[in-house]
Parts: structure tokens; sequence; C-alpha cells
């Protein structure tokens, strides 16, 4: 008896695993315009969130590695690279969007002005820093080691 309700469990917790990847899908997809959004009827486009949400479905991919049954790892890979790809098709087609730059006098285009880079502030850790921990590479201004860097299985 108690062989069958493991299996049942088993079985619905395996369910409720690929009702989140697919949420997640889901959400990344509105927010790639693929759904439209519910209120509006809309597509709606906005990479930053699409982004957020492929990059905690790849960080359950690495984190549960080696932990999930053949059903749930073949369901969260092929969100991911679906999702991935329309992402890098998306961000094109908005970055083919832009407007052109302003041409000055002689036709050329104007350089556009470029940020000065962020430089450590030896001053107060940002709010965030102090949720990550004392010894975190944020909170102390060091270069993070290659294990505590992100890891991002694609790039755009």
């Amino acid at each position: 008896m108690a062989e069958v309700q493991k299996t049942t469990l088993s079985g619905e917790l395996s369910q409720r695993f690929i009702e989140f990847v697919v949420m997640h899908a889901q959400n990344a997809a509105l927010f790639l315009g693929q759904i439209p959004n519910p209120k509006t009827g809309e597509p709606e486009v906005n990479l930053d969130l699409a982004r957020m949400f492929i990059d905690q479905l790849a960080m359950i991919q690495e984190k549960t590695r080696g932990n999930l049954t053949n059903e749930e790892a073949k369901v969260l890979s092929n969100a991911l690279s679906n999702l991935q790809m329309a992402y890098v098709e998306v961000s094109r087609e908005a970055g083919s969007a832009r407007p052109e730059p302003a041409r000055g006098a002689e036709g050329a285009p104007e350089a556009e002005p470029t940020a000065p880079a962020e430089q450590p502030s030896a001053t107060k850790p940002e709010p965030s820093a102090r949720n990550r921990g004392r010894n975190s590479p944020k909170a102390t201004g060091r270069k993070p080691s290659s294990s505590e860097k992100p890891i991002h299985l694609w790039q755009t």
C-alpha cells in the first residue's frame, strides 16, 4: 500500500513540475509577443521580462540536472530551447525596428554617447547586495570566482 501512495505522489509531483515549467514558458511567450495580452488582446513585447522567465527556466534546468524524470527533462529542455530561439528572433526584429541614428551635417551618423564604465563603489553596497550575504562578490567588491559567475546558456 505504501508503494502505491509513493508512486501516486511521485506522479503528482512530476505533473506539478511540468505545469510549473509550462507556466514559466507561457509567461516568457507572453512577453515575446507570441501570446496576446489577456487584457488588451494585443501582443506585447518586453524583452527584459521574457529574458527573466527564460533565465529562471535555465536556472531550474541547471539546479535539477540529474534529478528529473526523462519526461520532465525533455519538457524543460524543449521549452527552454524554443524560448531561446524565439527570444533571439524577437530581439533581432526589435533591433531592426529601431529608428535610424541622427545624421550629422556631413550625412554621417552621429556617434552615440557611450556610458562610462561602471566602477565598483568603495562606499556603501547597494541594497540588493545586502541580501546576497556578506561574502558575496557584489557585497565585497571582489570579482566572482568561476563557480560564482551566473551561468548563461545563451547569449544574444
